[in-house]
């Protein structure tokens, strides 16, 4: 029995109480550095506090009536106690700073320390929304220089700062071809959509009012480019494609595609979250994309995960640029940079704007971050980008194709990330088995089930930030539990062993999660 500490807590069974490891069990719950952390109301009473507060009275208040009846309810702990809670929570978790993490589509690579030190810089880091524009002129210097190279990189005409993500660029670039659609008097109602782009991109279509049909792949994993130009006609308003496609394949056909839908009168939207495969290397403008959307926080290494934060971009073609939204930069010929909003608008002939995505001019920190990378790799670092990040994941792909199924890789190289199938895994065992026995070997599982068109999908990205010893490391441990997954090890059924926590039920955390605390004792 576990003694409890104070608080009456009882450290939960970890796998070395359970007998998968050598060794007596701790009274503590911990195992050396690996160390057991409850939640921070089990650690102190809600009748504490961890500072001490002169007692005052308190007069009329202007809250009409919105203030508080009952206590906060919130554990009352020191400064050390505090530190210490959170520091052993993020022992618990993984990190790119720890290792290499193979999310496949999500392009989860290293950010450079000198990306967050200009971030820092005052007059970046401390910068409001609501300053005079004649205070921030270095901001807006700032975003109309990341603008030019966003236009460079991509052979486009124009571009929209201010959306805050991928799918929030994806509705912009959407937004601004149902803006050009309706300047010309024409009510297509059809957004088509082919089995390998983004999951986000039907959604997008569909919040966007329009009616969201599927486009086949091929035998390739590419987009049916025959299936695709039988469906076009007038009523299509747009295709949303995703080009390095989701199997991690370039689309071979995109101008063919492009000319195809044009001449049917409708636009191109190209998803942009694997611009990280071909920056430098290949220009959509010149694919005859009208509007893609570019993840700062992928392919320029600003932080990414847990939410945010992120930037999404949109590069227009000229045909979409007049309905980009406000507010964006321009420089006039005397040199100054300017927010163009909807009082000067005119002066700038940007009257057709369908809107604005955002309250102000979007996110500064990933503007900063990502210039900083850009600048540092250079044109021909930023091709190198490409290269390398192509380059690993063909090696991870060969090194693993004869023991799990590639359903593409015999087609050719892959670009950016390797995809695998479950094909050939001992009867009852599955992807999420072996994801979960990678965690033991002490990585983050790769992006599962993702594309659809792969029957137990496991799409690993490993990005060009990675050595080849970091890759050989990453392959032995992928290549260890895909042996034992062929071989039927039933063991694998209950990974992982050693994570802080064994496996838990993730559709029942899903559907009926736990989102607040509280006390056992008083139920």
């Amino acid at each position: 029995m576990n003694a409890p500490n104070k608080s009456g807590w009882k450290p939960e069974m970890t796998a070395a109480d359970d007998g998968m490891h050598n060794g007596p069990r701790t009274v503590t719950g911990n195992r050396a550095l690996m160390l057991e952390e409850p939640l921070i109301f089990e650690l102190a009473g809600t009748d504490t506090t961890g500072v001490d507060l002169p007692e005052i009275e308190l007069g009329p208040n202007r809250l009409g009536g919105m203030e508080r009846t009952a206590a906060i309810g919130l554990p009352g702990l020191s400064e050390p106690e505090t530190v210490r809670h959170y520091t052993r929570l993020s022992r618990q978790n993984y990190a790119i700073d720890l290792g290499l993490f193979p999310l496949g589509s999500c392009t989860m690579k290293h950010n450079p320390r000198l990306n967050e030190k200009v971030a820092r810089m005052p007059g970046f880091a401390d910068v409001h929304p609501l300053q005079p524009v004649s205070t921030v002129r270095g901001a807006l210097e700032v975003i109309n220089e990341l603008a030019f190279w966003l236009i460079d990189l991509t052979g486009m005409h124009g571009v929209a700062m201010s959306p805050k993500a991928g799918a929030h660029g994806e509705l912009c670039g959407i937004l601004c071809i149902r803006a050009a659609l309706e300047a010309r008097g024409d009510p297509r109602e059809v957004v088509l959509v082919p089995e390998s782009a983004h999951g986000t991109n039907p959604a997008t279509a569909a919040f966007a009012g329009y009616r969201v049909e599927n486009i086949p792949a091929n035998a390739e994993g590419r987009v049916d480019l025959e299936a695709l130009k039988a469906r076009l006609g007038p009523d299509v308003a747009a295709v949303m494609i995703t080009n390095p496609n989701t199997c991690g394949l370039f689309e071979r056909d995109m101008k063919a595609i492009s000319d195809a839908v044009h001449a049917a009168g409708g636009f191109v939207y190209c998803d942009g979250a694997n611009f990280n495969a071909i920056v430098g290397k290949v220009r959509p403008g010149d694919l005859g994309v009208d509007a893609m959307h570019i993840n700062l926080h992928k392919t320029f290494s600003t932080p990414h995960g847990g939410g945010g934060p992120g930037s999404g971009p949109v590069v227009l073609s000229e045909a979409l640029s007049p309905f980009g939204p406000l507010p964006f930069t321009a420089r006039t010929a005397d040199g100054v940079v300017h927010l163009v909003e909807e009082e000067n608008a005119a002066e700038f002939d940007h009257t057709r704007a369908f809107g604005r995505m955002t309250a102000f001019h979007g996110q500064m920190g990933m503007f900063t971050r990502a210039l900083a990378y850009i600048l540092s790799h250079g044109a021909d670092g930023l091709r190198q980008v490409a290269e390398d990040a192509v380059l690993n994941a063909n090696y991870i792909l060969r090194s693993l194709d004869d023991l799990l199924h590639a359903p593409f890789g015999e087609g050719g190289p892959c670009m950016h990330e390797a995809l695998f199938g479950d094909r050939g895994f001992g009867e009852g065992l599955s992807t999420l088995d072996l994801a979960k026995s990678l965690i033991d070997e002490g990585y983050h599982p790769m992006t599962m089930y993702f594309p659809l068109v792969v029957h137990g999908a496991m799409l690993i990205e490993p990005t060009e930030t990675e050595s080849k010893a970091g890759l050989d490391q990453f392959i032995a441990a992928l290549r260890s539990v895909a042996e034992r997954a062929r071989a039927g090890d039933v063991s694998m059924k209950q990974a992982p062993y050693y994570a802080p926590r064994r496996r838990l039920d993730e559709t029942l955390a899903a559907r009926k999660p736990v989102l607040a605390w509280s006390d056992p004792d008083s139920a």
